[in-house]
């Protein structure tokens, strides 16, 4: 199958809430109003209460308790709340996926976002933002539902060789399909109008250092991938120590400590395990 046809089948396309696509949009349209997503997302009773919710977690820690959505946007920022219902919106749109254990794909999703997040704002990456490789942490694995709802013929023959949230899987799909799961979280992203950029950084996370132009984010959130995949695998010392993709944290310029320093996973991410539910 050809790389196309993944996001060219309607009937398979993830079904995105309104608010959601709306969002999306804001992506592409500078003149996008804050005003008029809040009005969206206070309409959607249930929404609005998780994203209360969210934004009054541990992992904001903010100041003073966060009651309407205006609050939530003027607090945590558009960008932010943005990505709150994106990962939301993300989670319902593929609601069941054959082959693939969701609770522990999410999970791995959430701590890469939030650890490419804390690498940005901590380890002094200028001129990258913590919220736009959030996002990226979120959307990137986002291919590999789209591929085992589309082809799920092709997925018992590379199951037992791979598992799907290992950093070889991607090689292992190039070999097989000619794309991997990366390709498709890119092309579904152009398709939703998502920025160049994003598109673009999306596409190069699993090998971010073979691409021409080196993107920081795609390299910060394949540094993030490496913590994540090692606590929702739970990887030996040996194997964690084995993939570190160290020549990536070099070109970065992150210190070797950094993991040490981090703050443990369950309690980065506190409160925010609910946006996927």
């Amino acid at each position: 199958m050809k790389l196309e046809s993944l996001i060219d089948q309607p009937g398979k396309l993830p079904v995105i809430p309104k608010v959601v696509q709306k969002l999306m949009e804001s992506f592409g349209n500078d003149n996008i109003s804050a005003t008029d997503i809040a009005q969206q997302i206070a309409a959607d009773p249930a929404l609005s209460a998780k994203l209360l919710r969210l934004a009054n977690s541990a992992y904001f820690h903010v100041s003073r308790t966060v009651g309407t959505v205006d609050d939530a946007l003027r607090m945590l920022g558009f960008v932010m709340v943005r990505n709150l219902v994106l990962g939301n919106g993300m989670a319902k749109a593929f609601p069941k996926v054959p082959g693939i254990d969701l609770p522990q794909f999410w999970r791995y999703n959430l701590y890469t976002a939030c650890t490419a997040r804390w690498l940005a704002n901590e380890a002094g990456q200028a001129g990258v933002s913590g919220d736009t490789v959030f996002t990226l942490g979120m959307m990137h694995g986002i291919g590999q539902l789209q591929i085992h709802v589309v082809m799920p013929y092709a997925m018992p023959a590379i199951k037992p060789q791979v598992h799907v949230l290992a950093a070889e899987r991607a090689a292992l799909e190039t070999r097989e399909f000619g794309f991997h799961y990366a390709d498709v979280s890119a092309e579904l992203a152009q398709l939703w109008n998502f920025p160049a950029p994003l598109v673009s950084a999306l596409r190069r996370i699993p090998a971010p250092l073979a691409a021409g132009d080196f993107s920081a984010a795609a390299a910060l959130v394949h540094l993030a991938a490496w913590r994540a995949r090692s606590e929702v695998l739970e990887m030996s010392a040996d194997e964690i120590a084995a993939g570190y993709p160290l020549a990536v944290a070099q070109r970065l310029e992150i210190e070797g400590d950094w993991a040490e320093r981090m703050p443990a996973l369950p309690e980065l991410t506190a409160g925010l395990a609910e946006m996927l539910e």
